[in-house]
């Protein structure tokens, strides 16, 4: 799971064995067996180390843990009042001589290879770094980081006493050419890409198999330049050394990304990593994998998901109850940027919306800053089956289709202490009614404020039953998300009035200057309204369905329960010599089942429950368990551990996640 800064800190703080006591700024001393034993999150570790970096007592411990420069990095740029993601150049304090002093033994000790690739992905804060360094100035007993500075650099060779030392140090590592006067590094990613490029997969994968993360992440090419109809033995071999290795994210990524490339024709969507979640789209010329291909990786990473959770320590299940519109969420991914919500949706989820007799209100409410006008604008774009535009609703046009969408007027401003709300209904038959297939709701700053600049910002959706002008009730409310980050335009969802489904967007569009209004956005609406329907469509990523199927297959002892096949329970039952991954997938596939039930047996009994809906009954009959839901319910009082889906997906971390850097 991808937490914010501050939730991977308090992550990090709960997996400690006792508390540790850091003040940053302080220079407080920490003994060594207070901290745990590893860190496995990158931004977490730079957020606990960069205040032990200044106390002479405390600096020892930062070489333990920090085993990248890319770790350096970060910790240099918190400890400088930066962010530890580097997404933006930091600007970096001073170092103190004895700082320094350990910061280049230590990167000193880091393989050269690594440590040049390292820093040529963040060439300009290296740059930086460089210059509260001073790699030069010790050249003779740093060579290798002063080697790495001058390819980072591209520093001229000369006949002086610093070209000896470079040149010397450059004849220990064969990745190192010397062109001309400067000094380059053949990276191992150079080597990939050149193995790749000549079409020679036993040289790729016997490469990428050095990285796990890296072999799973180029899987799909690998497997599609072998040509094999078949999953080739080297590729193969290589799967199953890497596999054990690889953290969860990759795992899942190439999980995800076999299940959709046997069939031709879709549009790729990106989501670039970034504070606010963007997103853009391609077409994809890639050719189909052949299905044995795609479908023998896809076993040998589901059968190793199903091993790791098998070994993990923790409760085993006697009974597992599990829901099948699972299906309709996928794994969360690019979490760092979503918006916090009243409902954790992953993107790209599918969700019902209100059932007839029921509109759809939209609300945004905000707050401006004290001395700023601030106007925000609630609005609807609506187009055709072909994605065409053919209308809207909004400030300009406050009714459309003699009230099918109906907006409540235009505001703006929103001076404290009230502030400014802004509805707007949707009765989604009389708009399918009139030729309306997707309706792409849109809150857009007009006066071109950033909604990070506000102190209160949030929208949603409820739905309204009855006299629409009824008074405000919270518990007809299905999503409240916030406005946040440096961004003038958001697109929470697409809805699909054919399917009566809403699938989960929460993506930014880039704005340009000026006010802004739904109208002159329709074509980008369109174009990502389209891109992001495609992409999100059944089978194109790993789900919590594939999750809850693997974890019960794997921990559960007894029965496994399957709601939403029906009026009654599917049951399975492991046969004694069935491999639990064969198991698994008898259960994920809808296979006929064991056995039908009217309802679950839990008294008693350990319980794993995998809900859409917090409603089970018998829950509260369990006399211990874990229970993950995606809207609340009565199992929340139940005598289960609530976990989120992001927990579910952490379960496949490898045993030692240090093992899974690459």
């Amino acid at each position: 799971m991808v937490m914010s800064t501050t939730d991977d800190l308090a992550g990090l703080l709960l997996r400690r064995r006792q508390s540790v006591d850091v003040a940053e700024g302080t220079g407080r001393t920490v003994a060594a067996d207070r901290l745990p034993a590893e860190i496995p999150l990158r931004e977490s570790k730079a957020l606990a180390l960069a205040p032990l970096l200044d106390d002479a007592g405390t600096r020892p411990l930062v070489a333990r843990y920090a085993d990248t420069a890319t770790d350096v990095l970060r910790l240099l740029a918190v400890r400088s009042g930066g962010d530890p993601d580097l997404l933006e150049p930091p600007r970096l304090r001073g170092l103190t001589r004895p700082v320094r002093r350990e910061l280049l033994v230590l990167l000193d000790r880091l393989d050269f290879a690594r440590l040049a690739e390292d820093m040529a992905r963040h060439p300009r804060a290296w740059k930086r770094v460089g210059e509260i360094l001073h790699p030069f100035e010790g050249a003779h007993r740093h060579a290798r980081v002063a080697l790495a500075f001058a390819v980072l650099r591209g520093t001229r060779l000369d006949d002086t006493r610093l070209g000896g030392i470079l040149l010397a140090e450059a004849g220990r590592h064969a990745c190192v050419r010397l062109v001309g006067d400067r000094l380059r590094v053949v990276t191992w990613q150079s080597r990939v890409e050149d193995a790749l490029g000549r079409w020679d997969t036993t040289a790729a994968a016997r490469l990428l198999g050095e990285r796990p993360g890296e072999l799973l992440r180029r899987l799909d090419l690998l497997l599609a330049r072998s040509g094999s109809a078949t999953l080739p033995e080297p590729v193969a071999e290589a799967l199953a050394r890497a596999l054990p290795h690889t953290a969860s994210g990759p795992l899942l990524g190439a999980y995800g990304q076999l299940m959709i490339r046997t069939a031709p024709g879709r549009r790729r969507v990106f989501f670039p990593r970034g504070r606010v979640t963007k997103a853009y789209a391609v077409d994809d010329h890639r050719p189909p994998l052949p299905s044995r291909v795609a479908g023998r990786a896809g076993e040998l990473i589901a059968a190793e998901a199903v091993r790791r959770l098998t070994e993990r320590d923790g409760e085993r299940y006697d009974v597992a109850v599990l829901d099948a519109s699972l299906a309709d969420l996928p794994v969360p991914f690019a979490e760092r940027a979503s918006a916090a919500s009243l409902v954790a949706v992953p993107r790209g989820s599918s969700l019902p919306m209100p059932a007839d007799g029921e509109t759809v209100r939209l609300f945004l409410h905000w707050l401006q800053p004290r001395s700023t006008r601030v106007d925000l604008d609630l609005s609807v774009a609506l187009y055709d089956d072909l994605w065409r535009f053919i209308g809207l609703c909004d400030y300009t046009h406050l009714e459309y289709a003699g009230g099918a969408a109906r907006h409540s007027g235009d505001l703006t401003s929103a001076p404290a202490p009230h502030g400014a709300t802004e509805y707007l209904d949707l009765d989604l038959p009389r708009l399918a009614a009139t030729g309306v297939r997707f309706v792409v709701p849109a809150v857009l700053s007009y006066n071109d404020v950033a909604f990070d600049e506000l102190p209160d910002a949030f929208a949603g959706f409820m739905a309204v039953r009855g006299d629409k002008r009824a008074r405000y009730d919270p518990r007809t409310i299905r999503q409240r998300f916030d406005l946040a980050g440096d961004a003038r335009l958001r697109v929470p969802m697409v809805v699909d009035l054919r399917t009566r489904r809403a699938w989960w967007a929460d993506v930014t569009l880039a704005t340009s200057e000026g006010n802004h209004d739904v109208w002159r956005y329709r074509r980008q609406l369109g174009h990502i309204g389209h891109d992001l329907l495609d992409a999100f469509q059944p089978g194109g990523r790993a789900t919590l369905w594939d999750l809850a199927c693997w974890t019960a297959a794997a921990r559960t002892d007894g029965d496994v329960f399957v709601r939403g096949r029906g009026h009654v329970l599917w049951g399975y039952r492991r046969a004694d010599d069935e491999p639990r991954a064969d198991f698994a997938l008898r259960v994920r596939d809808a296979w006929e089942p064991d056995a039908l039930r009217a309802e679950p047996e839990l008294t008693g009994r350990r319980a794993l429950l995998a809900l859409l809906h917090g409603e089970l009954p018998e829950a509260a009959t369990a006399a211990s368990g874990t229970v993950y839901r995606l809207y609340p319910g009565p199992v929340d009082a139940a005598p289960l551990e609530r976990v989120t889906a992001g927990d579910l997906a952490a379960w496949l971390e490898p045993a030692s996640s240090r093992t899974a850097a690459g």
